[in-house]
């Protein structure tokens, strides 16, 4: 079966997470991604430990059914090659601060000239334009500014920093492979390429739309610990179990809530769904006890059947040998030269099919060569390349 997007070319500047992230999702379905890496070091993460056979395994997660190729941007030779790749591309994805690439000579402007129809992604932290644009940062930095991480705490006000890269992979990753594949179809309607700006600040603020249309609402700006989806109600919460472990409860309906209740032979908590002032405490108090009578195994065991939004919070050796993951296989072990690692599968099936991963991560520079031969390059040019450190 044909996948989704083959036969369409990535030239991917991207490194570390946010980028190679979305390359990762666009090479699953099928993208002939080439990873255009420095000569000097190529993508930092190649090199963060612990590793596998001289890799990262962090790199391992995001790079397989890649390609890579080195290329020294900062010469007139490396500048004149990715010219040529860029003409024979489709998209061109960048993650550097604003500027650079323009500099280099291989910006938007630049491309363009060479393929009208190229969609060039820019990815950064705070856009290509105002203030802020080139500040540096990190995910916590954009969440912070964006609003999000001042609601990401408890009821006593203690913010906590989330456990996953939500601007760098959501609102960054996520949002850049939407913007490009919606590219890719308006091209197909009007020939025309695209510049694209994403910015992981605009994405944050994209996501607290119900946050900023509460405030408009009331005027009061939301708490941490303090809204339904953060721990307002006892209803929708994590609890602590006799064992020291965690469940959670998400009974956003009074449905799920009078279950619940009734399972646990409180029926009279029923009618208390969405309590406030004191009987907001008092409930609470109530779950929490509840709670801590059995362990967490046997709550789980006890919510089996019943039909209610109960959930035993796993830590990673849980989720990989969880029944629903392992029955979607999104977990799956990957050999790389003589090791072997875990790969997760792509989120979504298309028609039942479950996309293959069908290539390991590259090696640093793997397919420079196979890639400057279909461009026409002879030994001799190659041998030359090497010599002057273009390649």
């Amino acid at each position: 079966m044909k996948l989704p997007l083959e036969g369409i070319r990535v030239l991917d500047l991207t490194r570390l997470l946010p980028g190679p992230y979305c390359t990762l999702l666009l090479a699953d379905m099928g993208a002939e991604v080439i990873k255009i890496e420095s000569p000097h070091e190529g993508d930092h993460m190649r090199w963060i430990e612990p590793t596998i056979n001289g890799t990262s395994v962090y790199f391992l997660a995001l790079n397989r059914n890649k390609k890579s190729m080195t290329v020294n941007l900062k010469s007139p030779q490396g500048v004149n090659i990715f010219h040529e790749l860029a003409r024979g591309a489709d998209v061109v994805f960048e993650s550097f601060r604003p500027g650079v690439l323009d500099r280099l000579g291989v910006g938007y402007n630049a491309l363009k000239e060479v393929n009208p129809g190229i969609i060039f992604c820019s990815l950064s932290g705070f856009g290509q334009s105002g203030p802020y644009r080139l500040k540096p940062g990190h995910d916590i930095n954009y969440i912070s500014i964006g609003g999000l991480q001042g609601l990401n705490g408890n009821r006593e006000g203690l913010l906590i920093p989330p456990a996953v890269q939500i601007a760098d992979l959501g609102c960054g990753a996520m949002t850049c492979a939407l913007s490009i594949l919606g590219a890719l179809i308006g091209r197909e309607r009007t020939g025309e390429g695209a510049y694209l700006d994403v910015s992981m600040l605009d994405g944050i603020v994209s996501w607290m739309s119900q946050a900023i249309a509460r405030y408009y609402a009331d005027g009061q700006a939301p708490k941490p610990g303090r809204q339904t989806f953060s721990g307002e109600f006892p209803s929708y919460h994590i609890y602590r179990t006799k064992d020291g472990k965690y469940v959670s409860l998400g009974c956003v309906e009074k449905k799920f809530w009078v279950n619940f209740c009734e399972a646990v032979g409180r029926p009279d908590l029923g009618e208390f769904h969405l309590p406030e002032g004191q009987l907001q405490s008092k409930v609470f108090k109530e779950v929490e006890q509840i709670f801590v009578s059995k362990t967490r195994d046997e709550w789980t065991r006890l919510f089996d059947d019943v039909e209610t939004c109960f959930a035993p919070v796993n830590d990673i050796s849980e989720v990989i040998a969880d029944p629903q993951v392992k029955h979607r296989e999104l977990a799956t072990e990957m050999d790389y030269g003589d090791g072997k690692m875990i790969q997760v599968a792509f989120p979504v099936r298309f028609s039942g099919q479950k996309l293959s991963m069908r290539q390991q991560p590259p090696q640093f520079g793997e397919h420079t060569e196979a890639i400057l031969q279909g461009l026409g390059y002879t030994s001799e040019k190659l041998q030359e390349l090497r010599e002057g450190k273009v390649i």
